[in-house]
């Protein structure tokens, strides 16, 4: 438009689009010859404040930006990052944590004309209690509900005191909710100006446009051989706002990566049985490991339908469909069958018993049992889902009606369903949990009884004197090896009890241009850019 309104002849608006095709070509090298790696963020991103990094859209460019006193490696172990080492005390209520010394916060006026400051002990206390503030109303303050005090000892050296023992707690560190920035960010605009201390830094954000970061030339970390981290140059994120566009813009090399499989382009990118076709292999990286996320169809215990209360039909709902199938043909072969409890495959206290496996006569045995002790002969249960999972719940409908047991779906926009599952609204309702930190506590939460909704995780109104009696074990029990025992205990009962009913434990996919190397993978889908490399076409 500004074009054609400023120039009026052909052989000028000719030229002129000449040029602004050969600029793009430019812009192209320079990506390539300057290292910048491109994603696209089609949810849009809402914040670049730590303090509001609930989901991935927020998490992954905080994750560039700033760090924690511990981060995860790619197997979930706790690794130092700003602390350099910490002690716990005996009755580990008690943490402290030594910082590493000359950590810089990124270039900022604030702090002089181009200038920084060293990381201080002050820092990380204002940042964590900076989250409880109810002013700022952060979704991550419960991340600090069993903290106590924290203090500054000294400048490097921070004191954390528990109310009561939780093993978990540095895991929960490890969130970004728990990023370091200056207390003078006090002052700033987390959209014009954060700053943090991580390998890139902020440089511009065009609303619904693009988001870009630069290269940190005083980032802490050094790779094996003493060279300086990142090796990338900038992160450059656009906002199509549509995963096929997206998909679109990477088959035609113009983004760098790619994550998850959207049902708008899995049959064109993988085969059947999950295999990259034929057209993409030569050109495209694909990388898959176990996620962190459990999807699962929860069932409200508190109910008033006979039956949703009947242990018999919950059971036969859970014998009477193939999972194996279901992601074979629904998910072309991305995804684990959830055969093995609620704890997710990849996480410690993952159950090696298979509690229901596809059996259809056992399904049909359980539901005529249900039938002669209730006189209901003919059963019918209601399923709610949102559109993006309407696939899987028709699936399931279609194989339960070969058994006996009529079931309805309610589809219903996300933020319903989420409103109505607090609620207890729903009698089954599909949902899914991904880890917030790397512990099956995490997922255990849900069916404690103290937590039911709509103040806490338990959307089942699951209930058991036994397994609250566990679960109160399990979080004073620091060491790992017993904790993870009384886990699978836990998850034995849910199962048995047939309060949910899993449908498969999720699996981290990306696909990536061939150039762009050393990207990894990790089980909670934690884009960590600081150790890739592109190289040349």
């Amino acid at each position: 438009m500004l074009l054609t309104s400023r120039f009026h002849t052909n052989k000028i608006f000719v030229l002129v689009f000449t040029l602004f095709l050969i600029s793009c070509q430019n812009t192209s090298n320079y990506d390539r010859d300057h290292l910048v790696f491109r994603y696209n963020e089609h949810a849009n991103i809402t914040s670049l404040d730590p303090a509001f990094a609930k989901d991935q859209r927020n998490i992954w460019p905080c994750h560039q930006l700033y760090n924690s006193l511990v981060q995860l490696d790619d197997s979930l172990n706790i690794q130092p990052d700003l602390a350099e080492s910490w002690t716990i005390s005996e009755d580990a209520k008690t943490y402290i944590f030594s910082l590493r010394k000359k950590v810089y916060f990124h270039k900022h006026e604030i702090f002089g004309k181009d200038s920084t400051r060293i990381v201080t002990a002050k820092d990380v206390v204002y940042s964590l209690k900076r989250l409880t503030d109810v002013n700022l109303a952060s979704p991550g303050s419960w991340v600090m509900q069993n903290v106590k005090t924290i203090s500054a000892e000294n400048d490097s050296t921070v004191k954390i005191q528990l109310q009561q023992p939780f093993p978990a707690f540095l895991g929960l560190l490890s969130m970004k909710f728990c990023s370091v920035i200056p207390t003078e960010m006090e002052r700033l605009d987390f959209r014009k100006d954060p700053i943090g201390t991580g390998p890139f830094k902020f440089k511009r954000w065009e609303a619904n446009e693009k988001l870009v970061f630069r290269k940190n030339n005083l980032y802490f970390e050094k790779d094996e051989n003493g060279e300086q981290l990142p090796y990338l140059e900038a992160v450059a994120t656009t906002f199509l706002p549509d995963k096929q566009s997206e998909f679109l813009q990477f088959a035609q090399g113009n983004i760098d990566f790619l994550s998850g499989l959207d049902p708008s382009y899995k049959d064109e990118l993988l085969s059947s049985v999950g295999q990259l076709k034929e057209k993409y292999a030569n050109r495209v990286e694909m990388l898959s490991a176990p996620y962190l996320n459990t999807e699962y169809l929860g069932i409200y215990l508190d109910s008033e339908t006979p039956e949703i209360n009947a242990r018999q039909l919950r059971q036969a709902i859970n014998y009477g469909f193939n999972r194996e199938t279901m992601i074979t043909y629904l998910r072309n072969g991305i995804g684990t069958p959830a055969e093995n409890g609620f704890i997710p495959k990849g996480l410690p206290g993952f159950a090696k018993e298979k509690y229901y496996e596809y059996n259809p006569q056992k399904a049909k045995e359980l539901l005529a049992a249900y039938q002669k002790e209730t006189g209901d002969t003919s059963p019918e249960v209601t399923i709610s889902t949102n559109s993006s999972y309407l696939d899987l719940v028709e699936y399931i409908q279609r194989e339960l009606q070969k058994i006996g047991i009529q079931v309805n779906i309610d589809v219903m926009p996300p933020s319903t369903l989420r409103q109505q599952r607090s609620a207890g609204k729903l009698d089954i309702f599909r949902a899914s949990w991904i880890a917030d930190y790397p512990d099956a506590e995490n997922y255990l939460s849900l069916f404690y009884s103290e937590n039911f909704s709509p103040n806490g995780p338990n959307y089942t109104h699951f209930k058991s004197a036994t397994f609250d009696s566990l679960y109160e074990k399990a979080i004073n029990t620091s060491e790992a090896k017993n904790r993870i025992s009384l886990y699978q205990q836990m998850d034995s009962i849910v199962m048995k009890e047939a309060a949910v009913v899993p449908l498969y434990y999720d699996q981290v996919v990306r696909f990536t241009q061939k150039n762009v190397k050393d990207l990894g993978i990790n089980p909670i889908n934690l884009l960590d850019l600081k150790r890739v490399k592109k190289v040349k076409d």
